[in-house]
């Protein structure tokens, strides 16, 4: 999972840099459109946005505007900024709050849930009240036919979220593949690139191969996979992770669901780490054919 022949992190965020100076210019005119060979669109129809995890030790208000400057336009809320234990009016007023700003809410999580039926109902009615196609979770194995009820009820996704070596359950994506493959399949993944990465499994592989239930992506980057820290995130482009690779397996098969950066260093002071790797997966694909 080397990316050497990917351009070096320097070339990547020059490039993202001479981009994003570029597009406003043009775009100041109202009828003219986008220069040859600058594409209106530098996520390639992928929708890329943030996992508000990214941001829990902000408020709300403070999260949101983290999100706007960095100019991303998609949101998976986490509890952090709507506890669970809200009402139905306080998650439409945050959901509102996020929209407001130009961010849609596109899933939840992560949600751990029980194998029991008020607490997977419960999950699901909070992503209800957001609006959202999708619950990133942590569900109980044994809970598959409450999620096959429940996803039938309310028509939302419940992608099971893989979360590396240490998970009793759900260490990689195939983890997961093996749980869902026989049931509705509206109950599918949200891969970790860097938990799938840790737990030995590449994530382009993962990708591809898991294309059909594939509908949440956490983006990140993590060091050297083996010795001292070995697995710790980084900034995306500085770490062990083939970003080219996984941004193409997304590409080639037309993924609809969410990418979201999910940025888990510096959580006080989170925005330039994501930046950077905004900025980095931006020059990644501005190279990419």
């Amino acid at each position: 999972m080397n990316h050497t022949h990917v351009p070096s992190r320097r070339q990547m965020l020059r490039t993202a840099a001479a981009t994003a100076a570029v597009i406003p210019l043009w775009a100041l005119a109202a009828d003219a459109p986008p220069p040859v060979g600058k594409p209106a669109d530098p996520w390639r129809g992928l929708h890329v946005g943030a996992a508000s995890y990214s941001f829990r030790k902000l408020p709300l208000d403070a999260a949101i505007k983290a999100i706007q400057r960095v100019d991303l336009h998609y949101v998976s809320i986490k509890d952090f900024h709507l506890p669970m234990n809200s009402t139905r009016e306080q998650r439409q007023d945050v959901a509102k709050k996020f929209r407001d700003a130009g961010i849609t809410p596109i899933s939840c999580g992560v949600i751990s849930t029980k194998n029991d039926e008020n607490d997977v109902r419960r999950a699901f009615e909070y992503a209800r009240d957001i609006g959202v196609p999708t619950i990133v979770g942590m569900p109980d194995p044994k809970s598959m036919p409450l999620l096959d009820k429940y996803v039938k009820e309310f028509d939302i996704k419940l992608a099971i979220h893989n979360h590396g070596p240490e998970s009793k359950e759900w260490k990689s994506p195939y983890d997961a593949w093996e749980a869902v493959k026989d049931h509705d399949p509206r109950i599918g993944l949200c891969i970790d690139v860097g938990h799938t990465a840790r737990a030995g499994v590449d994530p382009a592989e993962a990708i591809r191969k898991c294309k059909d239930r594939l509908y949440d992506l956490h983006m990140k980057d993590v060091g050297n996979l083996r010795g001292k820290n070995a697995g710790s995130e980084v900034e995306v482009g500085r770490g062990a992770l083939d970003i080219r690779a996984m941004l193409q397996a997304l590409l080639d098969i037309r993924y609809q669901g969410h990418v979201g950066f999910e940025h888990e260093k510096d959580a006080t002071d989170p925005l330039p780490g994501v930046a950077e790797s905004v900025g980095y997966m931006k020059g990644v694909l501005s190279q990419m054919r």
